[in-house]
């Protein structure tokens, strides 16, 4: 990973390029303590072309946090990439170091002390990490469901054959399964039919990311567990049925990480 320092009036931009993991953690230390002994107190970390970061980083940053705040300083986050901001929400770091869509506004909140915006989609080809692939075990159960959406709308049948896939977004991990939520995509499935098709017993291939591990995707045969129905769709509880080892020992690693950063996170909001 690389630092580059931009200088502002009583601020810094630190721009971060390249994967931020164990290892690099000391730049940003080292980084962070250079512009306090220069009396700035002030800086916005600008993670726009960082395309990993694991759970030590993540504590780096809420170190430095810390670090800016006893001085009456303050850090602010710019432009994380998609995968930053994904495991920056799903740990809660923005609830402890605020998050700007750009270093111009992060600027202003530094001075100003405004709200972030809302944050935007993904860019066009950024993938989302917390993506699950699922696919039905059962063919005979699939291809009823396919009957099913084509008879309701002939037109986009296509959309929908027997080697469909579906895909949600992740919103739980641990040692004993996943949890995710499904608006149904491009099936035109009600939520009914939806729940009907995930009922509890069903069995899954799933696909998932570990984002603070890097590796490629997860492969695991699941069987839904808990199942509810949503205005925009379905969320999924799934338990772990046929899972290598090394795969679980991956999820156990991941779950491990979490609650580690989310404990930081608690003391750091009371502190």
């Amino acid at each position: 990973m690389h630092i580059n320092v931009e200088p502002g009036d009583d601020h810094v931009v630190l721009h971060l390029r390249g994967e931020f993991d164990t290892f690099y953690c000391h730049l940003l230390d080292e980084e962070i303590a250079a512009i306090q002994k220069n009396g700035i107190h002030h800086a916005v970390l600008n993670l726009r072309l960082v395309k990993f970061i694991n759970s030590t980083a993540l504590g780096a940053i809420i170190k430095a946090s810390k670090a800016l705040g006893k001085e009456g300083g303050k850090l602010v986050i710019s432009r994380p990439s998609a995968f930053c901001r994904d495991i920056i929400e799903k740990v809660g770091l923005d609830r402890v170091v605020p998050v700007a869509e750009g270093d111009e506004e992060a600027v202003h909140m530094l001075k100003e002390g405004l709200e972030p915006i809302a944050p935007s989609a993904p860019a066009a080809g950024e993938q989302d990490p917390s993506s699950v692939i699922f696919r039905l075990v059962d063919t005979e159960r699939l291809r009823h469901f396919v009957e099913q959406a084509a008879a309701k709308n002939p037109l986009h049948g296509h959309a929908f054959g027997e080697n469909w896939a579906g895909i949600g977004r992740m919103s739980g991990l641990d040692g004993e399964g996943l949890r995710f939520t499904w608006s149904g995509g491009t099936t035109d499935l009600s939520t009914f039919d939806m729940g009907q098709m995930l009922a509890v017993g069903t069995e899954l291939l799933v696909k998932f990311r570990l984002p603070l591990l890097q590796r490629g995707y997860c492969e695991a045969k699941v069987a839904v567990s808990f199942l509810e129905e949503r205005s925009d769709g379905v969320k999924v509880g799934c338990a772990f049925g046929e899972i290598d080892a090394e795969t679980r020992g991956a999820v156990e690693q991941y779950a491990e990480d979490m609650a580690f950063l989310k404990e930081e996170l608690r003391r750091a909001t009371d502190a």
